[in-house]
């Protein structure tokens, strides 16, 4: 069965366990940047959930977008998290493959019925109240995560760029 949702890789992220010190080694190592930088909690991304219950965490990302993909950077604040599963398992590195899809609800639908549970959702992130994502359990069949995302009209301004 093919998942008809995903057709290109439009993210990759890494989970890292400080979000300043990553963003510090992927500029001067790498070149890679700026970054725009976001904290996502329970007092802005409604309705999260982990592991089918509704659940707060917290996280800040740092995102940039390169020949027109998106990087991220995640660090786990509060949980319990996939992030924080991550961390724990595996230390720093890939953590999931994200893909825009315009309607997050049949891409749920079409994942679980190909055997892929949620596992950590939020929706409600965009300044209009929409957008949302949400990370499958495939770490087991394809190595890493998958997460579709709905991008929302617009985002509110980052809380900062990185650098300055």
């Amino acid at each position: 069965m093919t998942i008809d949702s995903f057709r290109s890789v439009d993210q990759v992220a890494l989970v890292v366990r400080d979000l300043d010190a990553a963003m510090e080694r992927y500029s001067v190592q790498l070149g890679v940047g700026p970054r725009e930088i976001y904290t996502f909690s329970p007092e802005w991304v409604r309705r999260m959930t982990f592991r089918g219950r509704e659940l707060g965490y917290s996280m800040r990302l740092g995102l940039t977008e390169i020949a027109g993909m998106s990087y991220e950077l995640v660090e786990p604040l509060t949980g319990p998290s996939t992030y924080h599963e991550f961390l724990d398992a595996h230390g720093e590195g890939l953590h999931h493959l994200g893909y825009m899809v315009d309607d997050l609800e049949a891409a749920i639908a079409e994942m679980a019925a190909a055997g892929f549970p949620v596992l950590q959702s939020g929706r409600d992130y965009g300044v209009d109240g929409d957008g949302g994502y949400a990370y499958f359990e495939t770490g087991a069949a394809l190595g890493c995560i998958v997460e579709a995302i709905e991008r929302p009209r617009a985002l509110p301004p980052p809380e900062r760029t990185y650098p300055a």
